[in-house]
């Protein structure tokens, strides 16, 4: 596979993520801003992609309730510029069964959890946060470009990730830093709220999935069973330090 990656940079990206894949000769990185249709496009045209998953967003809950500014930014605007720079080049495709546009989301457009159960595809969207609600935003422009453009697409609402490298600003690489720093450890009021947590590599896989089986049109929630309170994560982390 040829990798065309596009990343702004921010305070979350780091280029040492990507080790020795960063000069792999099918490896091509472009520092970017979504937001930036002209450059999507040219991009775009320039390589002839089979596939976009859209990845890029503002994604902290915290940083949406102190500034939602960037979040509407990039996660509605920024995915509107992307599926219009992506449509011009599926227009002139020949061969257009073979396209495919994946956009990432999350399963917050859903809203809280209670004890009862899962998320699932066919749950009202009820954001909470002003993250959520920009990626709910993001999710209804994917839709409709799918419905009135016929482009596409395929959404995913996927559960908290964790894993290696991530921005030690999520709960779970936050509390494991601060712990082994001796720090007070977050948590976002009585640590009651329940959430799925899907390893990083669980997520690629599936999406791998998608790219393969996924039906166009459709939305899919990924998820592990990982259901838990946010005290209790927090809790089974010191156990381990301990």
């Amino acid at each position: 596979h040829e990798i065309i990656n596009i990343d702004k940079l921010t305070y979350a990206g780091n280029l040492s993520n990507l080790g020795d894949l960063y000069n792999h000769p099918h490896h091509h990185f472009y520092r970017q801003d979504i937001c930036n249709r002209a450059e999507m496009e040219a991009i775009i045209f320039k390589h002839g992609p089979d596939c976009i998953i859209h990845m890029a967003a503002e994604s902290h809950v915290d940083r949406s309730i102190d500034n939602a500014d960037e979040f509407i930014q990039t996660n509605v605007n920024g995915t509107h510029a992307l599926l219009a720079a992506s449509l011009e080049y599926y227009r002139q495709l020949k061969n257009k069964d073979n396209f495919r546009f994946i956009h990432l989301s999350t399963d917050e457009v859903f809203g809280s959890l209670d004890d009862s159960g899962q998320f699932n595809e066919t749950m009202p969207y009820r954001p909470n946060s002003p993250y959520a609600a920009s990626k709910a935003s993001s999710d209804l422009l994917v839709r409709a470009y799918h419905k009135t453009y016929g482009f596409p697409t395929i959404i995913v609402n996927a559960s908290n990730n964790y894993g290696p490298k991530q921005y030690p600003e999520k709960l779970i690489p936050l509390t494991i830093l601060n712990a082994l720093e001796q720090k007070p450890l977050p948590i976002y009021g009585d640590g009651s709220q329940i959430r799925d947590w899907l390893f990083v590599e669980s997520h690629v896989a599936a999406l791998f999935d998608l790219i393969v089986a996924g039906r166009v049109g459709e939305s899919y929630c990924i998820g592990a069973e990982n259901e838990i309170r946010n005290i209790e994560i927090v809790q089974k982390i010191c156990a381990i330090l301990d």
